[in-house]
């Protein structure tokens, strides 16, 4: 189950929200099918003005997002590609919503989580 922690300043992100989920979704979608659709979660969080900084220096331009994935990912023969795309895709849907402006500052990590580490309503996950 793919799932998204997205952390964006809270002055580009309002009004932003629904095409901002939309394009993560189908940035994962687009790497992994349309079979994930159903699963990729996405959780936005809006952080205030002067709270990112880069270089020493609050801006307004800067993501973070925080991809879960399964492990097996990263034992996947493809998986230096898998990750390449994962990452070039979620960056291109930040800046296609929120501008080209965020390029720079866009950071993406993949988390990897065992299967018996991840647990959706109590449960593992399937």
């Amino acid at each position: 189950m793919p799932h998204l922690a997205v952390h964006l300043p809270e002055n580009r992100l309002a009004g932003n929200e629904p095409a901002l989920i939309a394009a993560l979704t189908d940035a994962v979608v687009g790497v992994y099918g349309d079979w994930a659709r159903d699963l990729v979660g996405v959780r936005l969080a809006g952080v205030p003005a002067g709270r990112f900084g880069q270089g020493g220096k609050a801006v307004d331009t800067c993501a973070s997002v925080v991809l879960g994935v399964r492990a097996g990912v990263f034992d996947r023969p493809d998986a230096a590609e898998i990750t390449a795309r994962l990452g070039a895709a979620l960056t291109d849907a930040i800046t296609r919503v929120l501008g080209d402006d965020f390029r720079a500052g866009a950071t993406v990590e993949l988390v990897a989580s065992r299967p018996e580490r991840t647990f959706v309503g109590g449960v593992p996950a399937a």
